[in-house]
């Protein structure tokens, strides 16, 4: 019978209904200002994703949404946010990552392995466990949340510092967003540069858009596939990951167990070291490469790509209040911010070994 899974669907629709709605409105309303500032100054000096990022967190540290929300908000932020990078795939073709050539290529994994190290020192200086400590480089040195939510089953890292982990991430994510195109600016980077800066830099692959669209088409491009080939780099290291976990002692003085779930029991696939929208994204770029995309549907496919960010800039503003940073602690601040400081040097040195400063 049909009508069992009509039904489903249907509280499934409903329960998602009000977050969304409440994304899309938030969307509205930084198109609305964009717009604004278009008619007032002849130019968009904040765009419509850095608006919704900031929309969105006004709204969730002055109000917190109860559990009627929560669904729609999630939904928004991570499925339409994966969705959104998958469909980026058919701007992008095999070609264009090639194109960084394999001493970027190598660059990038290089900075990413000595990024995760120098992260994991800093924190265990300041006093970090060595989970927590684990969490916050993977988190800067990759991809951010997902790439926390990657590596706390596989390290069995406590539930709280998960939680703080990802906490801190959201914050400074949109510092690094609304502050990098500035640097970028004053410096006088190239699109090119400073794609490849910031796709070093910022945490999640949707952010890069947000922060390389100030500097033109090219350091978008640029920008999507270095951040994209930084994500692959979450399988190797969750794969060493598992590596290590098993000889790391447990963190309670008592010796109980403090994970967020239990052991791995057996090896991974894949699929579960890299995202499924990784995936897409290739399928997409591939299809791109071998002329399966009809040239009529790139521009409105990138719009919709947009669009779908927009609505997950807000969702993740919802999803930030200001005032956890003041609630966690000095240590893990410290260490975010001294892991980011030290991500950003690390990126301008191999934009000097590769020649593209």
């Amino acid at each position: 019978m049909p009508y069992p899974a009509h039904f489903a669907l249907l509280r499934t629709t409903r329960s998602l209904l009000p977050g969304v709605g409440l994304c899309v409105a938030i969307t509205a309303a930084a198109y609305a200002l964009q717009s604004l500032e278009v008619l007032l100054f002849g130019k968009a000096w904040l765009e419509a994703l850095v608006l919704a990022i900031l929309l969105g967190t006004c709204v969730r540290s002055l109000w917190t949404p109860n559990t009627h929300w929560h669904e729609g908000i999630a939904f928004s932020a991570r499925t339409l946010l994966e969705i959104s990078v998958v469909l980026l795939g058919v701007s992008i073709s095999a070609a264009r990552v090639m194109s960084l050539g394999p001493m970027l290529l190598a660059g990038i994994a290089a900075v990413v392995a000595t990024a995760i190290l120098v992260s994991f020192g800093i924190g265990t200086v300041l006093g970090l466990p060595p989970r927590m400590a684990l969490l916050v480089a993977c988190g800067n040195a990759i991809c951010g949340n997902s790439a926390i939510a990657a590596v706390a089953p596989v390290i069995r890292a406590d539930a709280k510092d998960v939680a703080a982990s990802i906490a801190f991430t959201a914050v400074f994510g949109v510092v690094v967003v609304l502050g990098l195109p500035l640097l970028g600016l004053a410096a006088g980077m190239t699109g090119l540069s400073f794609g490849v800066f910031a796709g070093m830099t910022v945490y999640a692959v949707p952010q890069v858009l947000a922060a390389t669209t100030p500097l033109g088409t090219l350091a978008v491009q640029t920008g999507t596939v270095v951040k994209l080939v930084r994500v692959l780099m979450l399988g190797p290291v969750c794969f060493v990951l598992s590596l290590l976990a098993p000889r790391m002692a447990p963190e309670a003085p008592d010796g109980s167990d403090v994970t967020a779930g239990p052991a791995p029991t057996k090896r991974a696939g894949f699929a579960q070291f890299v995202p499924w929208f990784i995936l897409g994204f290739l399928v997409l770029m591939l299809c791109r490469s071998f002329g399966l995309v009809p040239v009529g549907l790139v521009a409105p496919t990138n719009q919709i790509a947009t669009v779908l960010t927009v609505i997950s800039m807000a969702a993740l503003g919802l999803g930030v209040d200001a005032r956890t940073v003041t609630q966690a602690g000095g240590r893990v601040t410290m260490t975010v911010i001294l892991s980011l400081a030290g991500l950003a040097v690390l990126s301008l040195l191999l934009l000097d070994f590769t020649h593209l400063k």
